[in-house]
């Protein structure tokens, strides 16, 4: 038994693979931050820490001794919880492929921009300091007119390639400037996201939780994604009308090398 405790919840073993599959489905698109950072794990449950490689000098209580005291980031537990009616999971279970999984899709996609948010702006109360409030440079405003983006985009490979920070680069597009991006071409009818992946040599990504747009450099080994359990669907209780469950993940993350990031602001 796991700490997960689905053993416990009444769904049987075909209704838990549709909501895994559901849960896979709708986190994919939106986990914009692991498509631009380094992913490591996942390490498991216990896995509490992750070692930052360095000592804080301690007073020692014996004579002649000198001590330091090893530094870690501690993960984050991070959970949304979601439930199912018990009517949904026995249509499941008779074969209906519609089934009603509103809340776990509310679900997932708050867990996505928490997640972002974290990875890209930071999460103070847990330790994390996020790609864009880490980047050094002043940052540029993005503005409503995209067809400024890739002159902005181009701006900022620049002052990264200025501080020796090599390519490719992916972008992180918040979902206003997304959506932007999408809806628009320049003359001549070329694609606009066509012309910022040229620039980019790397992805353009949707990021809810992202504000404005963060480029960041695809080399390795600048920003450090490190999953102790990874994104897992657990069972909380249930009564006679609804399941009620949650996603959950734990997670740390710092920068290496806040040189290697520009923030574009909304």
């Amino acid at each position: 038994m796991s700490h997960l405790l689905r053993e416990h919840a009444p769904i049987t073993e075909e209704s838990w693979d549709r909501i895994d599959e559901e849960a896979r489905e709708r986190l994919t698109p939106a986990l914009a931050a692991r498509k631009l950072v380094d992913f490591a794990g996942p390490l498991g449950w216990q896995h509490s820490a992750t070692n930052l490689g360095r000592v804080t000098t301690v007073k020692a209580p014996f004579t002649g001794v000198s001590a330091g005291q090893r530094r870690v980031l501690p993960l984050v537990e991070a959970r949304a919880n979601f439930s199912v009616t018990r009517a949904e999971l026995a249509d499941t279970d008779r074969g209906a492929e519609d089934t009603d999984f509103a809340d776990l899709d509310r679900a997932a996609h708050d867990l996505a921009v928490a997640e972002n948010a974290a990875v890209f702006h930071g999460w103070k109360a847990a330790g994390i300091v996020g790609v864009a409030e880490a980047a050094p440079y002043a940052p540029i405003a993005l503005g409503n007119d995209c067809e400024r983006y890739p002159r902005h985009v181009a701006m900022a490979i620049e002052q990264l390639l200025a501080a020796g920070i090599d390519g490719p680069y992916g972008l992180a597009l918040g979902p206003k400037a997304h959506e932007l991006v999408l809806e628009s071409s320049e003359h001549g009818g070329v694609l606009l996201l066509d012309h910022l992946r040229k620039i980019l040599g790397g992805p353009l990504v949707w990021a809810p939780g992202v504000e404005g747009a963060v480029v960041v450099s695809l080399r390795g080994g600048d920003f450090l994604f490190e999953s102790g359990e990874d994104i897992s669907v657990g069972y909380l209780a249930h009564d006679a009308d609804a399941v009620q469950l949650y996603l959950e993940e734990s997670f740390s993350f710092r920068v290496a090398t806040p040189e290697a990031a520009f923030a574009l602001t909304p």
